[in-house]
């Protein structure tokens, strides 16, 4: 009994350790961003700033209602392009993942053959700018993303293949069930783990998509968070290499690396505040996966 005590102790104090571990990049990331620009200068980024200054976030509170707008469009863009997507690729998966499918196999190939290659940049803004018109609208922050997912694809093929049990399928269409319920009512609720972890995989790389906007939008008024802080730091970096006269001291002066974490801290705070939420859907698609013999 003690020995069990023991491994327990030894289990959960190695896993405290690398809580901190993970838990320490953000932590220098937050101290960095409020760290005076001239201490980063002569001692580097510390867990200890010699010096305290808010300069970074005064700076980025002058774009407040900007920063809002732009909030709302990474959000909007966010969780329609993870429902659209996750609904998808899910409906592409299944007919994938079942064997009495035809032509289960060439499509399995030419989903897998978008992970190998692609148009390349120039055909592919031509087709969403010339042929569908997308530029200077938030569908172009959402479709790009929506048809370059087969990996996630592939993922949850493999996942209705391995995981949901043949019986259950033919013992439902014995009852009269379509295609569609079967979906909707069986394989859908046995799939949630596959289906969160690929919708966070979504949500992830709708918040943090700047290159998008950066291509397809020139209109700041649909600006994403990600695009909108970007280019503000473009512009420090403009105004301290191009000013010159009375105004070259006060554009060196900017906090330019203190408003580069800051700007990182804004992009991922909602993000890591959220995560957490999500960690009980894990738990419970597993137990709701779980099939009884």
């Amino acid at each position: 009994m003690k020995s069990i005590q023991m491994n327990q102790t030894f289990v959960h104090a190695v896993l405290f350790v690398l809580a901190c571990a993970c838990l320490f990049p953000f932590l220098l990331l937050f101290m960095s961003s409020i760290t005076d620009e001239s201490s980063i200068i002569r001692n580097g980024y510390s867990l200890f700033p010699e010096r305290i200054s808010m300069d970074a976030y005064a700076y980025l509170w002058t774009e407040a209602s900007t920063m809002l707008r732009a909030y709302g469009i990474t959000v909007f863009i966010t969780i329609t392009g993870t429902f659209v997507g996750l609904l998808i690729a899910a409906l592409l998966a299944y007919p994938l993942s079942r064997k009495d499918m035809p032509l289960r196999t060439s499509l399995s190939f030419i989903v897998f053959f978008t992970l190998l290659f692609n148009g390349g940049l120039v055909p592919t803004y031509l087709v969403y700018t010339e042929l569908f018109h997308l530029k200077n609208t938030l569908m172009a922050l959402i479709i790009p993303g929506l048809l370059t997912n087969g990996f996630f694809i592939l993922l949850i093929r493999t996942f209705f293949s391995t995981s949901i049990p043949v019986p259950i399928i033919e013992s439902a269409y014995m009852d009269g069930a379509s295609e569609f319920k079967i979906f909707y009512r069986i394989v859908l609720p046995l799939s949630l783990p596959i289906l969160a972890t690929i919708g966070l995989m979504l949500t992830i790389n709708y918040w943090n998509d700047w290159f998008n906007a950066l291509i397809y939008v020139t209109d700041a008024k649909l600006f994403s968070i990600q695009s909108l802080l970007n280019r503000m730091l473009s512009n420090i970096q403009f105004l301290q290499q191009n000013t010159l006269g009375s105004t070259q001291g006060q554009a060196a002066s900017l906090p330019t690396n203190a408003v580069r974490m800051a700007m990182a801290v804004v992009g991922i705070l909602p993000i890591v505040c959220i995560y957490p939420f999500f960690q009980k859907y894990f738990v419970k698609g597993l137990t709701i996966g779980a099939v009884k013999g």
